[in-house]
């Protein structure tokens, strides 16, 4: 990198560190540009002067956008941490008020992500914010980890997929922190005749449609986020969605196998009943493995610990 202290006229400045966050999470410069009233001309300025003072191209640009080089996506990680520090100081000390909030979340999907993401936007200090969550598939949430489009993930292994999934995400530079093992339970419609069981075996599932969420081109066995995938099934129906998931859980007396954390503020149709196997499914976030959370991300963290401790469920250390 250029010598000069940040700020100073010969090296990176604050602004330059801000404006590359900000690129960096929109994905693009033009419109990092319109959320900080910059023209695009003076952002596509900026960013080009950073890349040329620290000797590295930050970001692949496209006629889509721009997307974080290996350089870039180690860079945005110090740069985070600049720019956090630097807002800290500025409230502290000159009284400013919170800056724009910026979090991104990739998750599969689970009522309780949604739910401690809910807690995170009603107790945001800022009176701007950027935040995303996005329910999508195993293989774009790594995706979207591994290149920063999400700063973590959420996502869930067990003794089937372990190996996969840990040998991919050290590939990524990702690392897995656990936060609770769950027993195994069924979600179904209230209306399904199971609905008043205190327990269900397999058995008990064999003539019900086997709901699943659709993994696209990566379906593979490891990367399904229901337990048990490989098990044949008379009725087998898979889904985009958790909207639509429910709405056959009703609709037609389906079910799909998941962690029992059900919201009935934000899913009052469906129950959790727990299912007599020998498995259990471990829940965790991935993050860059050298990269430190921001603390938005650190405050996710702690209202999905949150959440799950109001379930009664063991969070693990």
């Amino acid at each position: 990198m250029a010598r000069g202290g940040i700020g100073t006229a010969n090296g990176i400045t604050l602004q330059q560190l801000r404006y590359f966050v900000e690129v960096a999470a929109e994905g693009s410069i033009s419109a990092a540009a319109d959320l900080l009233y910059v023209s695009q001309p003076t952002m596509s300025a900026a960013m080009k002067d950073l890349e040329s003072r620290v000797g590295r191209a930050l970001f692949t640009r496209s006629v889509r956008g721009v997307t974080l080089t290996e350089d870039g996506t180690e860079f945005l990680g110090y740069a985070r941490q600049v720019v956090e520090q630097s807002e800290l100081l500025e409230q502290r000390y000159l009284g400013r008020p919170p800056s724009r909030r910026l979090l991104a979340v990739s998750a599969q999907h689970y009522s309780f992500v949604v739910d401690a993401f809910v807690r995170m936007v009603k107790a945001s200090d800022a009176a701007e914010y950027a935040f995303a969550l996005r329910e999508t598939r195993t293989w774009d949430i790594i995706e979207d980890v591994r290149t920063l489009r999400s700063e973590l993930g959420v996502l869930y292994r067990n003794d089937f997929n372990r190996k996969v999934m840990d040998k991919l995400l050290r590939d990524s530079g990702l690392a897995f922190t656990p936060l609770f093992r769950a027993t195994p339970h069924i979600f179904i419609a209230r209306s399904n005749p199971l609905a008043a069981r205190t327990h269900v075996t397999l058995d008990d599932l064999e003539d019900l449609p086997r709901l699943a969420f659709d993994q696209g081109a990566n379906n593979s066995f490891y990367f399904s986020e229901e337990i048990l995938s490989t098990r044949s099934a008379k009725q087998d129906i898979r889904v985009s969605d958790r909207a639509t998931i429910f709405n056959l859980m009703i609709g037609l007396d389906g079910y799909t196998i998941s962690t029992g954390i059900v919201s009935d503020d934000l899913d009052p149709s469906i129950v959790a009943i727990p299912l007599d196997v020998d498995e259990r499914i471990e829940i965790g976030w991935i993050g860059h493995g050298s990269m430190p959370l921001t603390g938005q991300a650190e405050r996710f963290v702690a209202e999905m610990r949150e959440v799950v401790t109001d379930f009664g469920v063991e969070l693990l250390t």
